[in-house]
């Protein structure tokens, strides 16, 4: 039994292009209401990151970090309904068997009809808010967001200079900088964008940013993270190219250096991290809120964080 609805073109491009397929997940017994809660119960609570975020699409900055010690799964459930919230449960198929089980059959599916090996897979669990949304970022490994509940409109931007610069995307690569990039609205004039709806999945080129806003309801994704051996080959080029122009002062480029350097590239990228790898100034995520099991939804910010406050106008919906 399959789960995603091939065609011949889908199989060929899969990873190279931005793709919609159908899917049969959105049905399954492993994402009903009682089920998420379920999960939620025995999924890490140290591993479960809580976010808040303001109510403008395009302002990156405007994404907070929160407590949730006490809460169980239906009260993060009922704070999700009433709330702004964003539940990120990472690697879940590494911390729950079923959902292992599931990641394992969707990748045996991909290699199976692209003859891609995966490496490296991590499936997360999204489950947010109506009306929330992800800034304009980008991710190192291949995607796949899969709709199980709910809307997202996506917008999907090209993977070209005119979007992120070399150095913002090595910093992401180095772990420098989170992955969060700056926007500016003219970008939309080049962007492709789809409202994901349940029983759809999109991917995209490697690399490629984008950004989301969920409609007026409660959202379940599944977001994989990936790579193949060719993405492993292009994300260690870019770590390479950061630590040239961190360390050598070089001005590397991805699109216009030669390709024979790339081996050369990949030897360095492999020693550094065999040293303990680049020592970039990543913030840690530091928390600013609380959650309370007795008041759903409403987000209890630290003293001295000033509240997001709706306004009329919301920029880059």
């Amino acid at each position: 039994m399959t789960l995603i609805h091939w065609t011949d073109d889908t199989a060929k491009t899969f990873g190279k292009s931005n793709l919609v397929f159908h899917h049969d997940l959105a049905d399954s017994h492993l994402f009903s209401e009682d089920a998420l809660i379920a999960l939620l119960d025995r999924y890490p609570p140290e591993s479960l990151e809580v976010f808040t975020m303001g109510f403008d699409p395009g302002r990156s900055d405007e994404w907070r970090f929160g407590r949730h010690k006490g809460m169980r799964g239906a009260d993060l459930m009922a704070g999700v309904k009433a709330g702004r919230m964003w539940l990120n449960l990472r690697k879940v198929n590494h911390a729950d068997a079923e959902v292992g089980a599931l990641c394992d059959q969707i990748f045996a599916e991909v290699r199976e009809k692209t003859g891609q090996t995966a490496l490296k897979s991590d499936l997360g669990l999204l489950i947010s808010s109506p009306n929330a949304h992800v800034a304009y970022h980008l991710d190192i490994p291949l995607v796949m967001l899969w709709q199980i509940r709910g809307i997202k409109r996506v917008h999907l931007y090209p993977v070209d200079a005119d979007f992120f610069t070399d150095a913002q995307i090595e910093g992401i690569a180095l772990r420098e900088s989170d992955e969060s990039l700056p926007y500016d609205p003219a970008f939309d004039s080049r962007a492709l964008i789809h409202d994901l709806k349940p029983g759809e999945m999109l991917t995209w080129p490697q690399n490629a940013p984008h950004r989301i806003v969920n409609g007026d309801m409660v959202n379940v994704s599944l977001s994989i993270e990936f790579m193949t051996p060719q993405a492993l080959w292009h994300a260690n080029v870019l770590y390479a190219n950061g630590l040239l122009r961190r360390w050598f002062g070089l001005n590397p480029s991805v699109a216009k250096s030669p390709k024979i350097l790339e081996p050369f590239k990949i030897v360095l990228a492999r020693i550094a991290k065999a040293f303990g790898g680049f020592k970039g100034n990543k913030s840690p995520l530091v928390p600013s809120f609380s959650l309370d099991p007795a008041r759903p939804g409403e987000i209890i910010y630290d003293d001295g964080v000033k509240p997001f406050v709706a306004t009329e106008t919301k920029r880059a919906a």
